[in-house]
């Protein structure tokens, strides 16, 4: 049986009514990424479920639900990875799950009940910091990365891009969670309406003010750049067929640069002379250089890497960058030796492939000297990786990916859609060029460039990509809204722990509800 929010539930049924509803109110949130792409639905996504946590009748039941919340939230924004890992996606989904079992808590702890006015308003930065900080652990590349931060689902929208160029895509979770809690405390208790509606006008003056007065990029021209999508069901050769087709009927259109996607050779052309001539060949025939992806064992023989190799009209020029942050599973297993059976009951990586050391930044000689920043697949999704590109003297970001496995899920726009938030942040152009769908260019706003290539095609497609001078607020300040965040949390700890040994010495002082510093009268012997 129900009862009102902030009492204490009894009934049998209260559990295995709250907790599935738990689950399905966090999985809400995931309908705000492509494909769906309902970016609006992202400003009161969070609302049943914080409904849900805050109307826990213990804390231990509000951890249950943040963590079941936590794991419905994964299990759908990654559900085209059950064709890969079947089952080994539900034990994923549970242990990234329990990252918000502490957040629940947090949640409970200022709002359930009937919180004061101060509670409430401190809510509106508590929780959203408390949000970043699941955020921030669950990025870490070992446990998976930073895909479907809720930030990331404002992709396509103006505004949200200037504010991502301030504090990245973490100001964007940070405001959207602020939201969201001001909605819910407007719900579930009236008397807070005050600081709710003040909470909700600071978050939309922000985009205001951020729209009008966020600096912007001072344009500094284009480049003309090609993107080789040679397209899906291929063989290795096929593929190097028809890559090198389109890039020969390039010849003559200006092009300075031409893209292939992730693992578009399965050779390493610097082992292998008779490749580097062909591609070498390409490059003098068009006039562009050529950044290629080689999935094979490199030059040196440490073992199989996914390496960017930039190729000139001379053949490969010595610039090469091979991928540093690998994806859990599909490129490797973590602790192998424990987790090695996820290869029986799904697709999981048989080898690990190697990483790389250190990121690079190309200079392009058939763009003048152009200096571009690559980043492979999986890579676009971690901001400072971007960042540090930039900040070391990128003027042009590239990706190549392929997401072939996928291509009947919406993980190919999810994808792409990442490159608008990394050319935001930074004010650089991004290009995500892959395999097989979807492909795509983004201006130094974020702001989309010519046609997308989607993944039913197998084309060469030219970009004019707008470049850009000066340094965004993001790339100079770095994190500050995770530093914030980290610090708002602290100093509600410390407050939090003054008052529990206030309360602890005024009971042994004088007892439950005697004021502090008053001893207790004795009864007569």
């Amino acid at each position: 049986m129900d009862t009102p929010l902030g009492h204490r539930a009894r009934g049998p049924g209260s559990l295995w009514t709250r907790g599935p509803a738990a689950a399905l109110a966090g999985a809400l949130p995931a309908l705000t990424f492509p494909v769906p792409s309902w970016w609006w639905l992202a400003y009161g996504a969070l609302v049943p479920w914080l409904l849900v946590v805050r109307a826990a009748p213990t804390g231990r039941r509000a951890a249950l639900y943040g963590w079941l919340g936590g794991a419905g939230f994964m299990l759908a924004v990654h559900q085209w990875l059950l064709p890969s890992l079947h089952v080994f996606i539900l034990v994923l989904a549970l242990l990234l799950g329990a990252l918000w079992a502490p957040w629940g808590v947090l949640v409970r702890a200022l709002l359930g009940g009937a919180p004061s006015r101060g509670r409430v308003a401190a809510s509106l930065v508590l929780v959203p910091s408390g949000w970043l900080m699941v955020e921030l652990v669950r990025s870490l590349q070992y446990l998976g990365g930073p895909w479907g931060l809720l930030g990331a689902s404002q992709w396509q929208v103006p505004p949200a891009l200037r504010l991502a160029s301030l504090g990245g895509v973490w100001l964007l979770s940070l405001l959207i969670v602020a939201v969201n809690t001001a909605l819910a405390a407007l719900i579930a208790l009236p008397a807070a309406r005050p600081p709710a509606v003040a909470g909700l006008l600071v978050c939309a003056l922000t985009g205001a003010a951020a729209w009008w007065w966020a600096p912007l990029p001072r344009p500094a021209g284009t480049v003309r750049i090609a993107i080789v999508q040679p397209g899906f069901g291929r063989t290795p050769t096929q593929r190097l067929d028809r890559g090198a087709a389109l890039t020969a009927a390039l010849a003559g259109r200006g092009v300075r640069l031409v893209v292939w996607g992730e693992s578009s050779l399965t050779r390493d052309p610097a082992d292998h002379p008779a490749l580097a001539a062909r591609l070498a060949a390409l490059s003098a025939h068009t006039g562009a250089d050529l950044l290629v992806n080689a999935d094979a064992p490199d030059s040196g023989r440490h073992g199989i890497a996914k390496t960017a190799v930039l190729i000139g009209p001379h053949g490969p020029t010595g610039d090469r960058y091979a991928k540093m942050r690998l994806v859990p599973f599909g490129e490797y297993i973590p602790a192998r030796s424990v987790l090695g059976w996820a290869t029986k009951v799904g697709k999981a990586a048989t080898v690990d492939r190697r990483r790389g050391t250190h990121q690079v930044v190309m200079a392009l000689p058939a763009a003048g000297g152009l200096r571009a920043g690559p980043l492979v697949c999986f890579e676009t999704a971690f901001p400072d990786m971007s960042r540090r590109l930039t900040a070391d003297g990128a003027q042009l970001l590239v990706a190549q990916s392929a997401t072939s496995t996928f291509q009947d899920s919406w993980a190919p726009a999810q994808h792409a859609s990442l490159g608008a938030l990394r050319a935001a942040e930074n004010w650089r152009p991004m290009v995500h060029a892959t395999l097989t769908g979807i492909s795509a260019v983004y201006g130094p706003r974020g702001e989309p460039v010519g046609e997308r290539l989607g993944t039913e095609r197998s084309a060469a497609a030219v970009y004019d990509v707008p470049l850009a001078r000066g340094t965004s607020p993001y790339t100079r300040w770095g994190d500050w809204a995770l530093q914030g965040a980290v610090a708002a949390l602290l100093v509600y700890g410390l407050t939090e722990t003054a008052r529990a040994f206030r309360r602890r010495g005024a009971g042994r002082s004088g007892g439950p509800g005697a004021p502090m510093g008053q001893r207790p009268t004795r009864p007569p012997r």
